[in-house]
């Protein structure tokens, strides 16, 4: 009984993945065609954005520090210790910055798409909508996918500059490193493509989070346990697409030999 409820559960949550799929499609045709409502639009930057701050930075401030501790401490002993601030610009900018404010919007923002829209369709919000002639893609989807979009790389470069201040404090007040030390390293190692890469990867996981939210939130049924059903495996699907979709998207944009140390002497 157990094998074959798990290989159903299995088949439901790849029909869902595959509805995700055609819904990202939609989105982008709608998108090209300028359906955008503002007001929807505006509100959901605001719980995306301002709202999530405060606690994307204050994860971004331990990573930096917890990272700046592990590296620090072996750099030091064999006398590398001017590398340690391009070391963790690197490791944010390339991966940790985009990819845990990623992890933190999954649970957070993914969460709260499938939780709502979930709560309209079991009580035929959704069907309203229709009968009213309102697309629900335009109306609830396109304003969540834009917020996404708009907002988790700007979240993703804060996180960034917040972790480096994070490692620094750890850098001068442990490890006696200078200031400009730490700065002139992180600004050698880091280039402009790594930057663009950060925005990129932000861009990719705010639509993956916004589109894996609603495609859930549209597709539930069974009343308040289907809610609660579908916001956890929303933000289960959000966070394994993330780490999937990280890999493919690294390996298309750091393939060959580095050059960032190489270039820091």
């Amino acid at each position: 009984m157990s094998e074959t409820t798990s290989k159903y559960g299995l088949g439901i949550w790849g029909q869902r993945l595959l509805a995700a799929f055609f819904l990202g499609g939609q989105v982008i045709i709608h998108l090209i065609q300028g359906k955008i409502h503002r007001r929807n639009t505006l509100e959901q930057m605001a719980v995306v954005g301002p709202d999530s701050l405060f606690i994307a930075l204050l994860t971004a401030i331990f990573v930096g520090a917890v990272f700046t501790i592990q590296v620090a401490r072996e750099f030091v002993n064999f006398g590398a210790g001017n590398l340690v601030g391009g070391v963790l610009a690197l490791a944010l900018t390339r991966e940790l910055s985009p990819v845990l404010t990623a992890v933190i919007l999954a649970g957070r923002v993914g969460s709260a798409f499938a939780a709502e829209i979930g709560t309209m369709r079991v009580t035929e919000q959704i069907d309203a909508l229709l009968v009213l002639k309102t697309d629900p893609i335009d109306y609830l989807v396109i304003p969540r996918v834009i917020a996404c979009l708009l907002m988790l790389p700007i979240l993703t470069l804060l996180s960034l500059l917040t972790g480096m201040m994070g490692g620094m404090v750890i850098a001068t007040n442990l490890y006696s490193l200078s200031d400009s030390q730490f700065w002139d390293s992180a600004r050698n190692f880091l280039g402009v493509w790594d930057i663009i890469n950060a925005i990129l990867k932000a861009c990719f996981f705010g639509l993956l989070i916004a589109v894996v939210g609603c495609s859930w939130g549209l597709t539930t049924s069974g009343g308040a346990k289907g809610v609660g059903q579908s916001t956890t495996t929303a933000v289960v699907t959000s966070l394994l697409l993330i780490f999937v979709s990280n890999f493919f998207l690294t390996w298309l944009m750091f393939q060959g030999s580095g050059s960032a140390l190489r270039q820091s002497f």
